[in-house]
């Protein structure tokens, strides 16, 4: 089933060209990694996706309805974005922070419920801060911080998660803990995912799609299969193919 699609969207910023009449579908099951060297747009395009900036042409359409139609408490419910930076303006308790996930849930003047707690235990149990529950956010490391704030967008249980370069501030045993967990979620939950990385070897094991961003114009979009080659990623990085796979290691064996 479609989650999301792009219909011909063009996308500026700063007098930098992102993308160019992008044609994408984004339906469940699938896990999507949006690659590209820094500076090429890969966090506005995640950002218009999500509806916090509008594209300079074209639409698109969640749930086949276009995003501009849309209050944000619906886009809300439908579709969770985790923020590179996620900075607490004043210090709240831990399990209070998760709890702001089920905010689009939750109507207008009501307090969270008992099913709202159960399920913010459960994220926090899911990221492994369940016994941090009542610490204060500001007393926590920047790993922790970044847990918690995927806990409460695991909270906020919407079909379609946008994650911004979701490994920051993650040891490597909470990285692949976090990206089997999502991979697990869309294979299982007729959910999706899409997300900004760095490591192209995270991208081939835990990706179903991927999203190539090369600075301008450019996008290709397809299966892990069809795009995760020697020639297209010498391109994307402006890079010798040897220097990535000494960097990377063996990329293009058999999963």
């Amino acid at each position: 089933m479609s989650l999301i699609q792009c219909e011909k969207i063009t996308v500026n910023i700063a007098n930098k060209n992102v993308c160019t009449d992008l044609d994408l579908t984004i339906e469940t099951g699938q896990v999507w990694g949006i690659l590209g060297r820094n500076g090429v747009g890969k966090t506005t395009l995640l950002h218009t996706l999500a509806g916090l900036r509008s594209a300079d042409s074209g639409q698109i359409l969640l749930n086949q309805i276009n995003i501009k139609n849309i209050s944000r408490k619906k886009i809300a419910q439908t579709m969770g974005l985790l923020l590179q930076q996620n900075e607490e303006s004043f210090p709240s308790s831990v399990i209070d922070t998760v709890l702001t996930g089920r905010h689009p849930h939750i109507d207008n003047w009501s307090w969270e419920s008992s099913k709202d707690l159960q399920i913010a235990n459960k994220a926090l149990e899911t990221v492994q801060m369940l016994d941090m529950a009542n610490r204060s956010v500001d007393q926590l490391s920047g790993g922790e911080k970044q847990r918690v704030a995927i806990a409460s967008l695991i909270a906020q249980s919407p079909q379609l998660y946008l994650l911004d370069e979701p490994n920051s501030h993650l040891d490597l045993k909470h990285q692949m803990q976090l990206l089997e967990y999502f991979s697990h979620l869309a294979k299982n939950s007729h959910t999706s995912t899409i997300m900004t990385l760095h490591d192209i070897n995270l991208a081939r094991q835990y990706c179903t799609h991927l999203i190539l961003i090369f600075g301008d114009g450019k996008v290709l979009s397809g299966t892990i299969k069809e795009l995760l080659n020697e020639k297209t990623l010498s391109e994307l990085y402006q890079y010798p193919l040897h220097k990535i796979e000494t960097e990377f290691g063996a990329l293009f064996v058999s999963k």
